[in-house]
């Protein structure tokens, strides 16, 4: 039973055939080396003879992936989404937001070239590596970036560089820095950040608290529990904070 195409695949080859490269046909051929790089698709096709054929398609500059790649790290689900090998559903709108097709929509922004002699384009050969071409998208669909311009790698680098130095939704809405609390961290009082909690009013927590919270350990120093030798050192702490 014929696995169903993904619906990228799908996509494409609906693309492909509305704008007329891709024919119904079978190709003519066995397509023998297919290499995909930014705006060209370079193969060869074995007939009665070796054929070189190319497809070119306008591969996007350095401004406009930074366009997109901002455009996709601002949807989380279309990160997530690449960063599994998928496409989002949605991401010709999102190259569609930001001026930019990610599927051709006319023949003329699509070049053909075959060593053949048909005078017919696109011939059977140029068929061959369009389904060929499909057949790739079908099993890596960062093919159709790469055809724009962007490889899998570069692509995924960028966007987690971009998440990595997103900065907070509300600069002005920003936690304290732990060197910024430790004086009050034992403190029972309103938590830092949490701006109009009613203050909680209590004894201040000895700073040996947290060894009484601590699951048993498994080992003794000198026959006596490690806990109680920590103890001394977190008092002397509190003593120093104290001062």
């Amino acid at each position: 039973m014929t696995e169903p195409l993904p619906w990228w695949s799908t996509r494409f080859i609906r693309a492909l055939t509305a704008i007329g490269v891709l024919l119904p046909a079978k190709g003519q051929g066995r397509v023998v080396s297919l290499a995909v790089g930014a705006g060209r698709v370079d193969a060869e096709v074995h007939d009665s003879r070796p054929y070189q054929v190319r497809i070119g398609m306008t591969a996007f500059g350095k401004s406009d992936w930074a366009a997109i790649t901002h455009a996709l790290a601002a949807k989380a689900s279309a990160t997530v989404l690449l960063l599994r090998g998928e496409l989002p559903r949605d991401v010709e709108q999102i190259f569609k937001a930001v001026r930019l097709p990610l599927l051709p929509s006319s023949a003329r922004e699509v070049s053909l070239d075959c060593t053949c002699l048909d005078a017919e384009v696109p011939c059977g050969h140029l068929n061959a590596v369009f389904s060929a071409l499909v057949a790739q998208v079908g099993e890596d669909p960062f093919t159709i970036l790469a055809l724009r311009g962007r490889n899998r790698e570069t692509l995924l680098e960028e966007l987690k560089n971009r998440l990595i130095s997103a900065e907070p939704l509300d600069p002005d809405d920003r936690s304290p820095a732990l060197t910024e609390v430790m004086d009050t961290f034992f403190d029972c009082g309103p938590a830092p950040g949490l701006g109009g909690a009613a203050p909680l009013h209590g004894p201040r927590t000895p700073f040996d608290a947290v060894l009484d919270q601590a699951p048993p350990l498994a080992i003794t120093a000198g026959g006596e529990d490690v806990a109680e030798l920590l103890r001394p050192v977190y008092r002397a702490l509190a003593g120093e904070h104290g001062a």
